[in-house]
Parts: C-alpha cells; sequence; structure tokens
C-alpha cells in the first residue's frame, strides 16, 4: 500500500525515522512539532546493534559512526566487588558493539535526512488529542484548531503524549545529566559505560559519547541516580557536599566534577514505566516511548522506537487497510517490547530503588554468577536488544560494520 497521507506527531529520532521511512516508501508525510524549531532535548544514550541495523537500512549509519564513541564493554562496581560486567564479544557471533552518542548527533543526521527529503515540517503546534473522522483521523490542538483528515496519525510524543490514554507510573528514581569534556589523563575507559553503586539508592556512571555537532572535543554523559522527591534537598544542599561524596564513591570522576561549576549544569530527567495494552486506534499507533516507556536501565529506548518506526513502514507496504497494516506492526513487535518492558522493571530495582535486600542479592550472588557461562552471553544479548530476535521478523541484519567507529573520546 501506497500513497497514504500520513501525519506524524513528534519530530524525536523516533517521528523523525518514521517519517523517513513512510516517506521513502512513497507515502505523503507531514511532521508536526511542538516547540518553534525542532531541537534534541537530553544528554547520551546507547544505540545498540538492534538500533544500528534500521539506521543501516536507511544509509545513515556511517555518518553516525563519525560523530559516536564505540562501547565494548559496560561495567560496574559496589565498593570493592564487580556487580557488572558485560562484554559483546561474549555474543555468539563476533563483531558486535554498542555506541555511545549524544541525542544532538542522533537528531542532527536524522533531521538532516528529513529535510533533504523535502518532509514538511509544522513547528510551534502543541498538540491536545485527536478525533476520528469517518474513516479519516484529525489532530486537535491546543486553542482549539485541528489539522486537515489525515490517513494515518503516528504518535511519537514520547512518554507523556497527550495523544494517548494515562497509563502506567511515574518512577521514584529519576537521574541528574551532564554532558562534559571528555578528560584526557583520566582513570575511564574510552569505549566502557562505567557505573559505582552504593546500594541501589546511590549511582554514579560514565558514558563517553564521541565528539557532538558543534563540539570541539570528545564528551562524556555523567549521570547521578537520585530520588524525585529529593531534587530540591540536593539543590538547597549545594554542589560542594554533593561532589565530595561522588569523589568518595568513585575518585576517577574528579575530572568531570571539576568541570561541573553550576547545578543549572545539571538536568534532572524523569521516567515512567507505562506500556499501552492497545497502542492503536482505528487510523492512530502509538510508537516508541508512546507505546512503550521504561527506565533507561537497559539502554533500549531509541533502539526500540527505531524498530517500532520500521515495523510499521514494513506492515503498511503489505497490508491492504490502514487499520491491517497498524495491527500488524503491533504483532511484528509486541513479544519484543514486553519482553524488554518485563525485563528493565525485574532489573532496575536493583540499580534504583530505596530495597537493601535486592542489591545485597545482586552483590554477592547474581554479580559473581554473572561471570560464568551462559550468564556472559545471556547478559550481551539482553543488554545488545538481540534477545528474542527482534530483527528475523522484521527482515533485518545485525551484521555491522567490520570497523570500529572512528570518533574516540580521548
Amino acid at each position: 500500500m501506497r500513497g497514504l497521507d500520513i501525519a506524524i506527531a513528534g519530530c524525536g529520532p523516533c517521528g523523525l525515522s518514521a517519517a523517513l521511512m513512510l516517506h521513502r516508501a512513497g507515502h505523503q508525510v507531514t511532521l508536526f512539532e511542538r516547540f518553534e524549531a525542532p531541537r534534541p532535548i537530553g544528554s547520551g544514550l546507547m544505540l545498540q546493534p538492534t538500533g544500528m541495523a534500521v539506521l543501516s537500512e536507511l544509509g545513515l549509519l556511517p555518518p553516525v559512526l563519525g560523530m559516536v564513541s564505540r562501547i565494548d564493554r559496560l561495567f560496574g562496581k559496589a565498593g570493592s566487588r564487580v556487580v557488572l560486567d558485560v562484554h559483546y564479544a561474549a555474543l555468539p557471533r563476533p563483531g558486535k558493539f554498542g555506541i555511545g552518542i549524544h541525542r544532538a548527533s542522533l537528531f542532527a543526521v536524522l533531521y538532516d535526512a528529513v529535510v533533504r527529503s523535502g518532509i514538511p515540517i509544522h513547528t510551534g503546534r502543541e498538540l491536545s488529542g485527536s478525533r476520528q473522522i469517518g474513516n479519516r483521523r484529525v489532530l486537535q490542538f491546543t486553542g482549539g484548531e485541528t489539522s486537515p483528515a489525515f490517513d494515518l496519525v503516528v504518535d511519537a510524543l514520547g512518554t507523556r503524549t497527550p495523544l494517548a490514554p494515562a497509563t502506567g507510573r511515574e518512577l521514584a528514581y529519576g537521574a541528574l545529566w551532564a554532558s562534559l569534556d571528555w578528560p584526557e589523563r583520566a582513570n575511564l575507559d574510552a569505549h566502557t559505560l562505567e557505573q559505582r553503586y552504593e546500594r541501589a539508592s546511590i549511582m554514579v556512571g560514565v558514558l563517553p559519547f564521541g565528539t557532538p555537532p558543534g563540539a570541539g572535543t570528545a564528551k562524556a554523559a555523567f549521570f547521578w541516580s537520585l530520588r524525585g522527591d529529593r531534587l530540591q534537598e540536593w539543590r538547597d544542599a549545594g554542589l560542594a557536599p554533593w561532589k565530595a561524596q561522588v569523589a568518595a564513591l568513585w575518585p576517577a570522576c574528579m575530572p568531570l566534577l571539576d568541570q561541573i561549576t553550576d547545578a543549572e549544569q545539571l538536568i534532572f530527567a524523569r521516567y515512567a514505566h507505562r506500556t499501552l495494552a492497545m497502542p492503536a486506534e482505528p487510523g492512530l499507533i502509538h510508537i516508541g516511548d508512546a507505546w512503550h516507556s521504561a527506565s533507561p536501565q537497559l539502554g533500549q529506548g531509541a533502539n526500540m522506537a527505531l524498530l517500532d518506526a520500521w515495523a510499521l513502514a514494513k506492515a503498511l507496504a503489505a497490508a491492504e487497510s490502514v487499520d491491517e497494516g497498524i495491527a500488524q506492526a503491533i504483532a511484528l513487535r509486541r513479544r519484543h517490547v514486553r519482553l524488554y518492558q518485563w525485563l528493565t522493571a525485574l532489573f532496575t530495582p536493583a540499580y534504583q530503588s530505596d530495597s537493601r535486600l535486592l542489591p545485597f542479592v545482586r552483590d554477592r550472588f547474581v554479580g559473581p554468577l554473572s561471570k560464568l557461562w551462559p550468564a556472559t552471553w545471556i547478559q550481551a544479548a539482553m543488554v545488545s536488544g538481540l534477545i528474542a530476535d527482534p530483527l528475523g521478523p522484521l527482515g533485518l541484519s545485525d551484521d555491522l560494520p567490520s570497523e570500529a567507529p572512528l570518533a574516540e573520546a580521548a
């Protein structure tokens, strides 16, 4: 099926990638964005072999690899105990890796491709809902205006989308994030996402993510886990006692901490765990975080969104009607989505919660056992997003470029 008139709400990576795929499939696509100018929000993220498979099909992986850091390992310690040690090399097929990338880098590649494709983007249009008219659907904007009618509306507005019913729950713990210069002489690995823990209530991490657009040097995402209801207390206390706490937990972070001179450099991110039981209505589909959102503990958010967008384009191409295409897209993704929502809900409390029992079990039993086969490759498959074969049904391959990304964090 070709030639549909499709509206996509949201100009994040999810909406932009969906726009590209559907435009290339022969549909008329229009993007709607609430900001006056589309822009990325946030710091660093992980792209896994799953997300890279989609970018490769779009022909956008080469420019992405030129501005990222290759990640070969995830490593975490609680005191002297190693409680997380995941190597992509443990996967059965060699040559797999993740990449650390700034959201601005991913946004820039996708946005430039959308602009080159001539896809119209309507900015400054904040949505309040949608309404079905016959077998088509219109978007409703704050202020009372409505859009023209579309054959299909794609909701890529994220966790707090106004196009979907409220569901799920906000997580108690979020994180403070900052994008900082990669320290040249620090005891940090440029190819490792590294973390330190104290129980499950304290976590600090560093993710190298290469050189984003407009930056003159390689960068890293620095993050600190924090309960949302303690944010004001943290602000009132000032930076000095917090820096001392971080330095005592992980002295190697001092070159990063030295760059933080104002609390405004740290942005607090809140997370929610929500999954729509039915991510569609007639002429409307929710994808990415608008369908399923969770804590970033397993680092799958952007990757899942890319897979959702690919599934939608693939399903519509084979369908005889819009609603048949929507149903098939959901069917292609439902098993993988359910699995990772469950895994994230299972593992997050061991790393971000007030529990004392779960981190005790993590540190003394799960950590040591995870170093043994087959736990080594199970962990790697889970982190890489490849559990349950999400790529096969979508006609995608996890074969990655033999060369590593050239942008390094050192």
